[in-house]
């Protein structure tokens, strides 16, 4: 598969990162992301619904906020590994218990959630879709986002996130895999700036950083070339 794209902008959020300069400051420097460092107060998010997401939901709405305010968006795309884990791993526990279930953990328990959340914050009843493909979420969205371009849409919201997953699961996962909230929202058009080849491979251990925030990373460092590990295949990227 080869196939190539623009990025217009970006913005990104994790414990104890935010700001654009923060981001720069750690791919020049990359290190482990504290999971017990503070989460950036939400600036576009109104309060009462801050209140209501998940971790992630709260940080991938927000990172959606502010691109739609600086961009003309024609569609948006939510892409999430787990999705509301969070959240239905306590409707799991009410359940386990018989419990009452909470209506808001019921009600927000989708996958699409998120993405109808921000439509209805930003007040825009953008084409909007939500996607799930394991560990290779990230990439799969950018595919995605272009079969967007080829149904007519020019310019494409992309948002990639996951919240905190359960510590029930922690001892089930992969060692290496992050457990924390991030988000990586990024404003894509058609264009050659950034090519893409996949390359077949054999499967690779679990990287200590989601694909979205391995590609961010490699992206501020202006890398000419790079690779991004994936399920069955490696995600060569370059610049021309």
């Amino acid at each position: 598969m080869k196939f190539a794209l623009n990025i217009v902008d970006w913005q990104a959020s994790a414990p104890g990162i935010s700001s654009a300069e923060q981001w720069q400051q750690w791919s020049q420097d990359p290190h482990a992301i504290d999971p017990s460092a503070p989460l950036a107060k939400p600036t576009e998010l109104p309060m009462m619904t801050a209140r209501r997401l998940s971790s992630g939901s709260k940080l991938a709405v927000e990172c959606g906020l502010s691109l739609l305010r600086r961009h003309a968006i024609e569609a948006v795309l939510f892409t999430s590994r787990h999705g509301e884990l969070e959240r239905n791993f306590r409707i799991l526990q009410a359940l386990a218990t018989e419990q009452p279930l909470s209506p808001t953990d019921f009600a927000l328990s989708v996958h699409n959630s998120s993405v109808g959340n921000l439509t209805i914050a930003a007040r825009q009843p953008l084409v909007s879709s939500s996607l799930s493909a394991g560990r290779d979420t990230f990439q799969q969205g950018l595919c995605e986002a272009l079969a967007l371009m080829q149904a007519g849409y020019s310019r494409i919201l992309m948002v990639d996130f996951d919240g905190f997953l359960p510590e029930f699961y922690h001892s089930r996962l992969p060692p290496t895999m992050p457990t924390w909230p991030y988000a990586v929202g990024l404003v894509l058009e058609a264009g050659q700036q950034w090519q893409c080849e996949t390359q077949r491979d054999a499967a690779q251990a679990e990287s200590a950083l989601p694909q979205s925030l391995l590609f961010l990373q490699h992206y501020l460092q202006n890398a000419a070339t790079f690779a991004i590990p994936g399920e069955r295949v490696q995600w060569r990227w370059s610049r021309p």
